[in-house]
């Protein structure tokens, strides 16, 4: 099933989601340097990097609606996509108040934003891999041509055709890179 949000042929989510789990991800690794080193410098950048993932994630999220609501209903991709998204207002919703309760003092962290920075990153790599399923075994986000030799997304040819020169003095063939090659 091809995305309906695409931007230079790619789809919108796929783009946009590496940069908010990257930085909640990596706001847990900053919770942990701080722990280990008491430094409070990591508990400040991780408090920012939890501002910034949840900024990148609330711009995501709705391109990853667009491109779910056209998944026809009573299927398997479905009731996955229902539980990524799902799972990930949860992730943003555990990271969000991980970012409040350190709002006043983000250098000090203590037990509870830590614990749910810790939760939210675990169900990040749950609905990560539900993400990943339904793009490499559902085909969601794919287009429906896609194929080793299929041209760029930047060329002029359609993703299911695979236009080939023949090289007249020796007969072989070989793909080209779009028209007018």
């Amino acid at each position: 099933m091809e995305s309906r949000a695409k931007f230079l042929g790619h789809p919108v989510h796929q783009i946009l989601i590496p940069l908010p789990l990257g930085l909640l991800s990596t706001s847990v690794a900053f919770d942990v340097m701080h722990r280990v080193t008491s430094d409070d410098t990591w508990g400040t950048v991780a408090n920012a990097t939890i501002g910034a993932g949840l900024i990148g994630g609330v711009i995501a999220a709705p391109f990853g609606t667009v491109d779910w609501l056209a998944i026809p209903g009573g299927t398997r991709a479905k009731r996955i996509g229902t539980l990524h998204g799902l799972g990930n207002v949860v992730v943003l919703g555990l990271f969000a108040a991980s970012w409040w309760l350190r709002r006043e003092r983000p250098q000090a962290m203590k037990n509870l934003p830590y614990a749910l920075s810790l939760a939210g990153v675990t169900v990040a790599a749950g609905t990560g891999w539900l993400g990943g399923e339904l793009v490499d075994r559902l085909g969601v986000g794919v287009d429906p041509g896609a194929h080793l030799d299929a041209p760029s997304s930047l060329s002029d040819w359609p993703p299911q055709s695979v236009p080939v020169i023949v090289d007249q003095s020796s007969g072989r063939e070989e793909v080209a890179d779009g028209p007018g090659r």
